[in-house]
């Protein structure tokens, strides 16, 4: 099998080697949910092999980020997450849509290019507004169907070649976006030319991207994976986009992904002023230390009470000879269950979508996957809920488990424990 993995040992905003450990996480497998395998089998490395998963930060700059990034081959051209199954993204992207048009006073068949454009889910709102659309993404099977559905797609990483080809044929956009995508990239600069070639004088780079600082404020630790090389905060994106000719000329908080970022970037020779959001954002992420080791140690400290806490409720059922389920089969769930010490204290997971993989595996488990119906049949002591943001519904669905004596545990941002008698902390 081609290469898991390598290490960079530069920062991939400013290329800075003045980078220092900031938080040690438990290594977790490159193989995720998030993507398929063809051809490979459970024992093969990219799901047997546990990848360091620390994140380091630039002592320059200010960027926090993992520098063990998995082969990008393997993550995306096999993805298989798509955009549209995503509950509320799609309601998100119609207003998303209407905001920029609004915002930018854009003509009819102004070009609109999105890179990781996915199922083409945005790019489709800004097509029935009457504008010209292309995506580009490097899910073959994922960038085809977009294109058979009415939406041009180009089966590709976004690069300054591919910037060139689209300029060429279509001339230059009004509009690029990438949402969810930046932070997955680990070679950026290619990515900032490739936006300096296509982007009109006038006109706005767009992303949205998991914020940085909601991630450690808010302990989003489900977020934290090989797909996701960077943790972005305002100071240090303002820094590399800077060096590029480019400005950041806008921010807005959104709620995305648990806490968000949604940026406009325009070329520096054009953009006539910076909004006071950028220098909001940039004021408070200074004040609460976000470019200082001490910050990342802290979010340490907060994972290891938690499991901590978590090792308590789980020995007390084990020596009762309990078993123990878990609720969500996904990316994060991955992530929990090394983060949290609860790779060898899960029994099994229960999941809402049948059409996934009926077993999760990573270096040292099995877990079989069942319907949510399953639950009344094994009925473990606890559940300990990985899905957490959807914890309501799930737990609204399930009173019956919690009427018959079962628990439910949410994990984040702090644990919460609900049964028949009480809901505490």
């Amino acid at each position: 099998m081609t290469d898991l993995y390598y290490q960079r040992e530069n920062c991939r905003l400013c290329g800075s080697k003045n980078i220092k450990l900031a938080s040690q996480l438990e290594p977790i497998p490159i193989a995720t949910p998030n993507f398929s395998v063809p051809g490979a089998n459970k024992n093969e490395p990219i799901f047997r092999e546990a990848v360091p998963l620390d994140l380091y930060l630039c002592i320059d700059c200010g960027h926090s980020q993992i520098l063990h990034v998995g082969n990008p081959e393997l993550q995306y051209n096999n993805y298989i997450y798509t955009t549209s199954l995503s509950l509320g993204l799609p309601e998100h992207f119609v207003k998303y849509a209407k905001n920029l048009l609004q915002g930018m006073n854009l003509a009819k068949k102004s070009l609109i290019v999105e890179f990781g454009s996915n199922d083409g889910t945005l790019l489709r709102c800004f097509k029935e507004e009457g504008m010209r659309v292309i995506g580009v993404d490097p899910a073959k099977t994922i960038a085809n169907a977009a294109t058979k559905s009415g939406i041009e797609t180009h089966n590709a990483f976004f690069s300054p070649e591919v910037a060139e080809t689209i300029k060429q044929r279509n001339g230059l956009a009004n509009i690029i976006i990438a949402n969810n995508v930046l932070a997955n990239i680990d070679n950026l600069d290619p990515i900032a030319i490739a936006v300096k070639t296509l982007l009109a004088p006038n006109g706005s780079f767009v992303f949205e991207t998991q914020y940085g600082a909601d991630v450690y404020r808010d302990l989003l630790l489900d977020t934290i994976y090989h797909e996701h090389l960077s943790y972005f905060n305002v100071n240090p994106l303002i820094l590399f986009f800077k060096r590029h000719g480019l400005q950041v000329s806008d921010v807005e908080h959104v709620w995305t992904k648990g806490g968000s970022i949604r940026v406009f970037v325009q070329h520096a020779d054009t953009s006539n002023n910076v909004a006071n959001s950028v220098l909001k954002f940039a004021a408070k992420e200074k004040a609460e230390g976000m470019e200082t080791l001490e910050f990342y140690h802290r979010f340490s400290d907060r994972i290891e009470d938690l499991r901590e806490q978590l090792a308590k409720i789980v020995a007390e059922q084990k020596n009762h000879n309990k078993t123990i389920g878990g609720y969500g089969m996904s990316v994060g769930t991955t992530t929990l269950l090394a983060q949290l010490g609860l790779t060898t204290k899960i029994d099994f997971l229960f999941d809402d979508d049948l059409m996934k993989e009926r077993c999760l595996s990573g270096p040292t488990y099995d877990l079989p996957v069942f319907g949510p119906e399953e639950v009344y049949k094994k009925f473990p002591s606890i559940i300990i809920i990985f899905a957490w943001r959807y914890a309501q519904p799930i737990i609204s669905k399930h009173s019956q488990y919690i009427n018959a004596g079962g628990k439910f545990i949410v994990p984040l941002p702090s644990i919460t424990v609900h049964d028949k008698v009480t809901t505490k902390n």
